[in-house]
């Protein structure tokens, strides 16, 4: 058996420790979440229940669990459908030079570059001049979007270099017009991409809270709920939602790979 390097174990020694100091506070937060009804934020345990985990599903002593994650699910996914058709859109334009485009693209990086806090602010103010009042499906959409476009910009301009042109050529030649092609062709071959660019679209925006947080306008998204909880509600319900929050997350990324997955296998036969 050959013998294997001093580097590979130090690399798996390091790898298991990103491991731990990755997963080793939610695995707190997954145990404390299990505690009877008398449980306390701290250990040791009070006993083991799913009591925390359906009192998520509750009406609160302070807001509501339940609405603020619905405002943050139709967020996220308003973000998503938007990100990507924009992110394919510009990828497609910037396979050509054209006046204006150096522009056009670090005015659209240069969002990733100013402070959070201070895009929120802008758009806040932006929304008062028009007398436009600021809600979570209008300014706060524009804030998470000033925050998803950019990267997915980037990721759709690094799968647009390596796609190779000959395919809508022969497309063309075999006489589909532009759209057929787009269709028929484009599309399926970068669908495992577009599948990572909506995950991350989506991601970003479900738990983004700086850009949020002064646009949100009278309802509140996820993340500023929990913040705005974290004040009143001294019960493990924070983290029973942080198990179920989490559980969700690694659904969605589950149901991405197994999209990728197909869409790859298509594309090797």
């Amino acid at each position: 058996m050959k013998k294997r390097p001093l580097s590979f174990y130090f690399l798996s020694a390091f790898f298991g420790l990103f491991v731990l100091f990755l997963y080793g506070p939610f695995s707190a937060i997954f145990l404390l979440s299990l505690q009877g009804p008398e449980g306390q934020l701290t250990f040791p345990m009070r006993g083991f229940s799913f009591y925390w985990l359906a009192s998520v599903f509750g009406q609160q002593r302070v807001g509501s669990f339940v609405e603020a994650f619905q405002r943050s699910l139709l967020l996220g996914l308003l973000v998503m459908v938007i990100t990507v058709v924009i992110s394919v859109s510009a990828g497609m334009a910037f396979r050509r030079r054209f006046i204006g485009s150096n522009f056009i693209f670090y005015l659209t990086i240069s969002s990733l570059i100013v402070p959070s806090i201070l895009i929120s602010l802008g758009i806040g103010i932006v929304f008062s001049l028009l007398g436009i009042q600021s809600q979570w499906y209008s300014s706060a959409l524009a804030g998470h979007l000033t925050w998803t476009i950019p990267f997915a910009f980037l990721i759709m301009l690094g799968v647009f270099n390596r796609f190779n042109p000959t395919y809508e050529e022969a497309a063309r030649d075999l006489g589909a017009g532009d759209g057929k092609t787009f269709w028929e062709i484009v599309l399926p071959l970068i669908a495992p991409s577009l599948i990572g660019v909506a995950l991350f679209g989506f991601t970003l925006s479900y738990d983004e809270f700086t850009r949020t947080s002064l646009i949100s306008g009278e309802k509140n998204t996820l993340p500023l709920e929990i913040f705005g909880m974290t004040t009143n509600v001294t019960s493990p319900s924070l983290y029973a939602l942080g198990t179920l929050t989490t559980a969700f997350s690694f659904l969605l990324i589950g149901v991405a790979l197994i999209g990728i997955q197909f869409f790859s296998r298509r594309q090797s036969e």
